[in-house]
């Protein structure tokens, strides 16, 4: 065990390794590997010549990259014959990651690691006005230590996580605007995606049951409005994810999640969301099998000012969000005591991108996420409800932040040479927005705050690349948190040296 264990980490290691050479030996034009059309960066102005005469200059083509693809190579669809009205496709993502040097508090495991593996097949029959839908996800896990990180945001085995109907009201309101309706199991993912978000990351994702409106308008406004019941993955225990146990996930009325965004486009240059978020939960009785929870009741609104990043200009995004209502300190069914809650979270960037090879774009960001005061009658950690957290950091076993008690401002490095390949590298530093709070999600906490308000340093960077375009992504990353002060003398600090984390995935499209 030992043996295989070092074996383990010393492949983790050799990922950073990896990632160095994939960029040195990657040459600045694969978009040539596309065929005669495709354009690569530093395209230019091409100047066409005609004799001793030249044309007008063609306009910059600039990269996209995208991580995923509609179209695949290998394509289940055709192997099934291109059946009329219907849409299938399906995704499968292997990935080995390894973590030295354990952040959390005993009894984790000092050095984590995990081999993981999601397939994702989705089908979509459209009949007209209405469209019927179904995704089946399953998430497994293997080789993991005793006392691992790994949990059900990494397991959910054969799940349904959307069974839908759709039904299109376009044209319904004559003023040329697009609607519909959603009914039954779906993901979702809005605005941000700090509140609501279907994961990409992780390897399991959010879903809901229930109803949601979208609206889309001539001038490129969009709403939406939802009421649903967000899905209890299963299992939850640490046997049944240690082996992979098929249990379906949990639905019920004892929680529930609802309210609505509006977008006005064209504001500042570029859109303008409002939203309200209402949460509600509450035990599932007293007796054997019941479940027991902190009975959040909470209101979040918030309000979002976005600028889309775009070669050659400044783009931002600012977002505030308050949150209030009622919380238990605990999930202890003999904790009846409600606190009030008031909490708050704020983000801010600014970021250029230049019109240049490469697209190299540089982006300053802040973030405060309140944490719980000494005070005993309220609470003032900020709850990031369903929202996504790869933003801060690779999730999984490592994802030592997230939207609570930290203050984190950072800058980032992006490059985007061509569509096959993009990459970041960003630098933050972690500070605790309360002392006496637990730092972020890594459960470290000193309530008397005498440890200080200091956590660290984070850098983490990133390679994705197309090793077949539209078939298969190979992607890489790594991140080395530098303990502060909080996170070394912190009473229940673990006593371990900086720690690193690496991943290597490959995404298979078909």
């Amino acid at each position: 065990m030992n043996l295989m264990k070092s074996s383990f980490l010393g492949s983790t290691a050799g990922l950073v390794f990896l990632s160095t050479v994939l960029l040195v030996v990657i040459p600045p034009n694969l978009a040539h590997a596309q065929g005669d059309e495709g354009q690569g960066p530093g395209h230019g102005h091409a100047i066409a010549q005609n004799g001793d005469a030249q044309t007008e200059a063609k306009p910059q083509i600039w990269p996209q990259f995208k991580a995923t693809t509609s179209t695949p190579v290998f394509s289940l669809y055709d192997a099934l014959g291109r059946p009329d009205n219907l849409t299938v496709r399906g995704m499968f993502r292997a990935r080995g990651e390894g973590l030295v040097n354990q952040f959390r508090p005993a009894p984790a495991a000092r050095d984590d690691y995990l081999a993981s593996f999601f397939t994702d097949i989705f089908a979509e029959y459209n009949l007209g006005t209405v469209k019927i839908g179904a995704e089946l996800f399953d998430s497994r896990g293997y080789f993991q230590p005793l006392n691992s990180a790994t949990s059900a945001t990494e397991v959910n085995t054969l799940e349904f996580g959307q069974a839908y109907l759709n039904v299109d009201l376009t044209g319904a309101l004559q003023d040329g605007s697009r609607s519909s309706v959603t009914a039954g199991r779906f993901t979702k993912d809005i605005g941000s995606r700090r509140l609501v978000s279907r994961q990409l990351f992780r390897n399991t994702t959010n879903a809901f049951t229930g109803l949601s409106y979208d609206w889309k308008g001539a001038n490129k406004d969009q709403m939406t409005l939802l009421w649903t019941m967000p899905h209890t993955r299963l299992p939850d225990d640490a046997r049944g994810i240690r082996e992979n146990t098929i249990e379906f996930d949990r639905e019920s009325p004892d929680l529930q999640l609802f309210g609505g965004s509006y977008t006005f486009a064209n504001v500042f240059g570029g859109s303008l969301e409002t939203y309200g978020y209402g949460l509600y939960e509450q035990d599932s009785g007293t007796g054997a099998g019941s479940v027991q929870t902190r009975n959040r009741r909470l209101f979040t609104p918030g309000v979002r000012l976005l600028r889309a990043k775009k070669p050659g200009q400044w783009d931002y995004e600012f977002e505030a969000i308050y949150q209030r209502g009622l919380v238990r300190e605990t999930t202890a069914i003999t904790d009846t005591r409600d606190l009030r809650v008031s909490a708050y979270f704020f983000h801010g960037e600014a970021g250029y991108t230049f019109a240049a090879n490469w697209l190299p774009r540089v982006v300053l960001q802040y973030d405060h996420a309140s944490g719980d005061s000494s005070n005993p009658n309220t609470f003032t950690r900020f709850d990031t409800l369903f929202g996504v957290r790869r933003e801060y950091n690779p999730p999984s076993i490592y994802g030592p932040l997230q939207r609570s008690n930290m203050i984190s401002p950072a800058i980032r490095f992006e490059v985007t040479p061509s569509p096959i390949w993009d990459a970041f590298v960003a630098y933050r530093t972690l500070f605790l927005a309360d002392r006496t709070d637990s730092f972020a999600l890594t459960q470290v906490r000193d309530r008397t705050g005498r440890s200080g308000n200091f956590a660290g340093h984070q850098i983490e960077g990133r390679l994705r690349y197309w090793v077949v375009p539209d078939a298969m992504l190979l992607e890489t990353g790594a991140a080395y948190l530098f303990k502060g002060r909080f996170l070394v003398d912190a009473p229940n600090a673990p006593d371990t040296p900086d720690t690193f984390y690496a991943y290597l995935a490959t995404n298979i499209f078909f």
